[in-house]
């Protein structure tokens, strides 16, 4: 048990030096990117980047206000604009209206960063449809948002220089704590016994089993479909922690120009078009995360099991 825990903190905390920086990405002239939970922390910086590197960059998020705050720093930081894009991932009608309208605007989409996340919330916190807040929001929500937005990923698939067009999820090596308990993604009396924490683990695992799925599933057809743990990483996720475990974690976390690092080599390089399937960790490499997470019938079951949830929305 000592060599695990050392395992998931040097991973996160201590990484290698990384190899891979901003100055690396490509141009991105000319491509669409649509990253959710933009307005703070790694999305933001994930935009950011983005927007020096010339991309249309659509900032997804819940909050109107917060979203162009979000766009009017970033064009201080960068001369450039992007774009707001209202998505609320805890309600599904919320959900199908931004995908219906991202459609309504942009024919093509090349990079999709399934990146906005909550972490350990008030366990009686659940979705406008009565979910667990966290899977409802890290999972469901996501689901449902990349199924409507594919044509427009594969749109842009068939008629990208490289063939692909990429779908990249951020999960969190807190995946290594729980695995899916299907009584528990609805609120039940057994989501009320688990704790906030195993809830955001389970999550986290849902993040990595869909990514490998959608994998399986449209790889053929050019998405190239990444999960990733983007390193210990200060930012407002968790604002839902103590303020003493927040000062304790400010100590040890790294700067959120390095959280975005691992998601921007899978949605931008050469490289990253040949990751299909794969799970990244600190900073921009291929790991492994827990091994039941890539077994292709857990995948088939939690892709049915989503689809019943999104299909009389």
């Amino acid at each position: 048990m000592g060599h695990f825990w050392s395992a998931i903190i040097r991973e996160s905390l201590f990484p290698p030096a990384t190899q891979f920086h901003a100055s690396d990405i490509p141009d991105m002239s000319g491509k669409v990117v649509l990253v959710t939970g933009a307005n703070a922390g790694i999305g933001k910086e994930t935009a950011r980047v983005l927007l020096t590197k010339n991309a249309k960059v659509y900032i997804a998020c819940r909050d109107k206000a917060k979203g162009e705050a979000a766009i009017r720093e970033l064009k201080d930081s960068t001369g450039k604009d992007a774009f707001f894009l209202q998505l609320n991932l805890a309600n599904l009608k919320s959900v199908k209206a931004a995908g219906e309208e991202f459609l309504s605007k942009e024919p093509l989409l090349h990079v999709l960063f399934n990146n906005a996340g909550v972490m350990t919330p008030p366990v009686e916190m659940i979705t406008d449809d009565g979910y667990d807040l966290q899977f409802g929001t890290n999972v469901v929500g996501h689901f449902y948002f990349t199924k409507l937005v594919m044509p427009a990923l594969l749109a842009a698939a068939a008629t990208s220089s490289d063939g692909t067009a990429r779908v990249v999820n951020t999960s969190s090596n807190g995946h290594w704590f729980d695995g899916l308990d299907y009584n528990t993604f609805r609120d039940s009396p057994a989501r009320r016994k688990k704790s906030s924490s195993g809830l955001y683990a389970q999550s986290k695992t849902g993040n990595i089993v869909f990514s490998a799925e959608l994998a399986r599933r449209y790889g053929g057809q050019g998405i190239v479909s990444t999960a990733l743990n983007p390193g210990g990483i200060k930012t407002e996720l968790a604002r839902h922690q103590s303020s003493l475990n927040q000062m304790f974690l400010n100590m040890l976390l790294h700067d959120v120009s390095y959280g975005a690092l691992t998601q921007l080599y899978a949605g931008t390089t050469a490289e990253g078009a040949k990751l299909n399937g794969k799970y990244l960790i600190p900073w921009a490499r291929i790991g492994d995360p827990r091994a039941d997470t890539q077994d292709p019938q857990q995948g088939k079951e939690l892709w049915n099991w989503l689809e019943e949830q999104v299909k009389d929305i």
